[in-house]
């Protein structure tokens, strides 16, 4: 089925003809069948209707809410797609201030180099840069940029160097940074009439991580995972344990279905590739992530590189400690855009030493809380990054009419965090069960490079964040305190504490 939503009116309709489908075939039919040329649609493709575990549901053809398995969730439910189209106006409080703000965002953004080049190149602007300072993964997190990877064959890995194929600039709506685009590969090994530019983590994923410069193979993995419905950074990571495990002799060619995976050879990472999103062979089993191909052929578990079983995203803790924490403690582990002391430090924002892990939890709280507001909100991480602090919520106040200073921004965000958190609690997850592989937090530490001798003090930066949040580092269980300071969270108080707590 698909779910229809037209101004309001909501059907639900038979998908059967959809299956099948590619996510464009699927957007591209539900045009025509609904006559909404602004249709918009999510959808998964035919990675998530075989309910391949790394599946994500894809947004209008390429964007995508990646992490976690999605994807895989829709396709459980026989959910094809979720098709939208509306027309009405949106109520706003204080329509001038919202344009006020407006204009002092895009002001910012128009006078920092940085979001020029966001806007120009896109995200994958600065891949060459993070490869060699110890930011981006290389060598399944195992080498170093600039002696594994080397600066000539960085170089050539990023959207600088893939701009010669854009054909044409876009924009979320309303947004003054425009960092999306399509490209057209019209020749050599793979031509593609018509795909989008990747973004960061994927020339990350399918680059430094696997030491494959050949961007022809980049955007070749990208096309691929945009159409059949796959996390790149999963994808690019369960390539990276595959081929750490063929190249030390765990698995053997003809595991992997006769693929010579080499270290950086292109034309052994978009077979492969080609096998997780068509699910074929070895593929099959690729396609549901890394631990559970580990699981599957029984070995190669020392070469998984995750946070409680998901593949770790293109940012490392060792460059930016406080990442650790965030992979590792968030409620939904291994995420990148979750805020935290990493966040900062990743960007090189934070003025004390990074690797000084006393009384850190302060800093990580505030941030994460922060962060919690803009997801909520669906404000942009990377508009964020570039706009004034507080426009933030002087956007919340101006839209809702509703005060919100910097105390209320950060007691929502301590909400939504701790009713994140206490799901996980009451599901019987506690700190104690989650993990993250040794190599990320230099567990031993790397010998050379910008990041050598970096061991992450994960327990005291886990320590310092549970304190300033009251949880227990034990159950995992927010303090009764902490719950109704914050208020509004009785089901929360209930389902941990039980019904006389309330009174």
């Amino acid at each position: 089925m698909y779910l229809y939503i037209n101004d309001g009116k909501v059907e639900i309709r038979d998908a059967t003809h959809l299956w099948g489908l590619n996510t464009k075939e699927t957007w591209q039919v539900l045009k025509e069948e609904t006559g909404e040329d602004k249709l918009r649609v999510v959808a998964i493709g035919p990675a998530g209707e075989r309910v391949s575990l790394i599946a994500c549901p894809i947004n209008d053809g390429h964007r995508a809410p990646g992490r976690g398995g999605g994807g895989a969730v829709m396709g459980s439910k026989k959910l094809k797609a979720i098709a939208v189209r509306g027309t009405g106006e949106i109520p706003v409080a204080h329509l001038e201030k919202v344009i006020e703000i407006n204009k002092k965002v895009a002001a910012a953004m128009k006078n920092n180099e940085v979001a020029q080049a966001f806007g120009t190149y896109g995200t994958g602007v600065g891949t060459t840069q993070s490869a060699l300072s110890g930011d981006s993964p290389v060598k399944n997190w195992a080498g170093v940029g600039i002696v594994d990877y080397g600066e000539e064959e960085a170089a050539k890995n990023n959207a600088i160097v893939t701009d010669k194929y854009k054909t044409k600039k876009y924009h979320c709506a309303s947004c003054p940074l425009g960092c999306g685009a399509e490209y057209s590969v019209p020749d050599g090994r793979w031509p593609l009439e018509e795909t989008d530019r990747p973004e960061y983590e994927t020339y990350a994923s399918f680059g430094s991580t696997l030491l494959c410069s050949e961007v022809d193979a980049i955007l070749k993995c990208n096309d691929l995972c945009n159409l059949y419905g796959l996390d790149t950074i999963s994808a690019g990571m369960t390539i990276a344990w595959a081929m750490e495990c063929y190249n030390e002799g765990v698995l053997s060619r003809e595991e992997l279905d006769g693929i010579d995976l080499r270290w950086g050879d292109g034309e052994a990472i978009v077979a492969i590739m080609e096998k997780m999103a068509k699910g074929e062979g070895v593929g099959a089993i690729l396609a549901n992530g890394s631990l559970y191909a580990a699981k599957y052929f029984g070995k190669g578990e020392e070469y998984l590189q995750t946070a409680s079983g998901i593949e770790l995203p293109m940012h490392d803790p060792r460059f930016a400690p406080g990442l650790a924490r965030t992979y590792k403690y968030d409620p939904t582990p291994g995420r990148h855009v979750k805020g935290g002391l990493g966040s900062v430090q990743m960007i090189g924002a934070e003025e004390r030493d990074k690797y000084d892990y006393r009384n850190t939890g302060d800093m990580d709280l505030k941030l994460t809380a922060s962060t919690e507001v803009m997801n909520a909100s669906s404000l942009c991480y990377f508009g964020g990054m570039f706009m004034p602090l507080e426009a933030q919520n002087e956007y919340i106040e101006a839209i809702t009419g509703i005060k919100f200073d910097e105390e209320t921004s950060f007691l929502t965000g301590l909400r939504i965090l701790n009713m994140r958190h206490a799901f996980n609690v009451r599901e019987g997850i506690r700190p104690k069960d989650l993990t993250i592989s040794d190599r990320a937090i230099g567990r031993p530490p790397l010998k050379e490079g910008p990041l050598a001798n970096v061991t992450i003090d994960i327990d005291l930066l886990a320590k310092n964040f549970f304190e300033k949040a009251q949880w227990d580092l034990e159950t995992g269980k927010p303090s009764l305190e902490i719950l109704k300071k914050l208020g509004g969270l009785e089901e929360v108080v209930n389902d941990l504490y039980g019904a006389e707590a309330l009174l």
